[in-house]
């Protein structure tokens, strides 16, 4: 099974110049914990629930002035449409993420959540062990 089969085509996004509040307000709206940072469609970054919490609420930052680009991620990990739904939960195993932001020719195309991939019976077993290598303490 590959990625495309399972993946979030409608997945919402912002840009870097966007408020830290316009992000929350998003996830709040889609019910996720991430949202990919994109410049025209190509994705630079992500901004994830934690973020928020942790550089820019808990900092005391004015979230509705404070900018994505100050609290998001730049080292993004992408996946690809086409690529193999196991080889995408060993990613985000061995980079202890949750969500896997999929590009085609530099181009957001979807998303993929270890939820999507746990809710598949072929696929339990990869979210399993992704899963425990995600919540590992360090």
């Amino acid at each position: 099974m590959t990625v495309k089969d399972i993946m979030t085509t409608n997945v919402a996004c912002v840009c870097s110049d966007d408020s830290v509040e316009k992000a929350a307000q998003l996830m709040k709206q889609n019910d996720v914990g991430s949202i990919p940072v994109c410049s025209k469609n190509s994705v630079v970054g992500i901004v994830t629930d934690r973020d928020i919490t942790l550089k820019s609420v808990a900092s005391g930052q004015d979230t509705r002035r404070e900018k994505v680009s100050s609290i998001m991620s730049t080292d993004c990990v992408l996946g690809r449409p086409d690529m193999d739904v196991s080889d995408a939960a060993q990613i985000m195993s061995e980079k202890q993420i949750r969500r896997l932001p999929i590009v085609e020719n530099n181009c957001l195309v979807g998303i993929v959540a270890l939820g999507d991939i746990s809710l598949e019976p072929s696929t339990q077993n990869s979210a399993e062990k992704a899963l425990k290598n995600i919540s590992k303490q360090c």
